[in-house]
C-alpha cells in the first residue's frame, strides 16, 4: 500500500486563523460608534487607501490622515491606535494547536498574509507569534496581497519545501481556491475542531492526551 506523503510544512492565514481579523468592518464599526464618526465617510476612505496602506505604499500615520484625521478631532491619534489595536483578539486554541503541531512533526510554519505593517509587527509581537512562525509573508512586508498568485510563489520560494508537503489554512474561500489551483493542499478554516480534524486526515494529529 503506498504511503502518504508526509506534511512538512503550513502555510497559515493570520486573521481569522491565528487571530481575530485585525482591522476588518466589524473592527471598523465599533471604532466609528465609539469615537462617533460618520460610519460611511470612514468606510468609503478606507476602502479607497487600505490596499495601498496594507501593500505598505502609506505608512499607519497617512493612513490615519486619510481615513480619520483629515479634520480636526476631539480625541488623539494614540487613543483611535489604541482602540484599533485593542480589537485583536487570539482565535481559541489555535495559536497552541499550530505550536503543538509545529513540535510534534517539526513543522516549516510560514504565514502568508494581507496585514499593514504597524499593526501586523503589534500582532505578532503582542501575541508572541513569532515563537510559533518560521517566516512572514506579509503584504506590507513584500508589497503583494492575496488574491495576487505571486504572494503564493514567493512564500513557496522561501519554504523550500516540495508543494506536496504544504497544507495551507485560511478562512477566505477564494484564497483557498487560488492556493489549491497552483497545487497546495488547502483547509477553508471554520473553527478550531473542524480544522483540527482536516489536519489529522492529512497525517497532522495529536494525541487524545493534548487538550486544546
Amino acid at each position: 500500500m503506498k504511503q502518504p506523503i508526509p506534511i512538512t510544512c503550513l502555510f497559515l492565514d493570520i486573521g481569522g486563523v491565528l487571530l481575530s481579523n485585525g482591522w476588518d468592518h466589524h473592527a471598523r464599526r465599533r471604532a466609528a460608534k465609539h469615537f462617533k464618526l460618520d460610519w460611511a465617510e470612514m468606510q468609503e476612505r478606507h476602502e479607497l487607501n487600505f490596499e495601498t496602506h496594507e501593500s505598505d505604499k502609506i505608512s499607519f500615520n497617512e493612513y490615519l490622515d486619510r481615513v480619520v484625521f483629515y479634520e480636526k478631532r476631539p480625541f488623539s491619534r494614540a487613543a483611535f491606535r489604541q482602540f484599533m489595536f485593542a480589537q485583536s483578539k487570539p482565535c481559541a486554541g489555535m495559536i497552541e494547536l499550530v505550536r503543538n503541531l509545529k513540535a510534534k512533526y517539526r513543522l516549516k510554519v510560514i504565514v502568508v498574509s494581507n496585514e499593514a505593517r504597524e499593526l501586523n509587527a503589534y500582532r505578532i509581537r503582542q501575541f508572541k507569534l513569532d515563537g510559533v512562525v518560521d517566516a512572514f509573508v506579509s503584504s506590507c512586508f513584500v508589497h503583494l496581497r492575496k488574491p495576487d498568485e505571486d504572494i503564493f510563489r514567493l512564500a513557496l520560494d522561501i519554504a523550500q519545501v516540495p508543494i506536496r508537503e504544504i497544507v495551507y489554512l485560511d478562512n477566505t474561500a477564494m484564497f483557498v481556491q487560488i492556493a489549491k489551483s497552483l497545487g497546495i493542499l488547502s483547509i477553508l478554516h471554520r473553527d478550531h475542531r473542524s480544522t483540527r480534524e482536516r489536519l489529522a486526515s492529512f497525517g497532522l494529529h495529536l494525541g487524545d492526551g493534548v487538550v486544546l
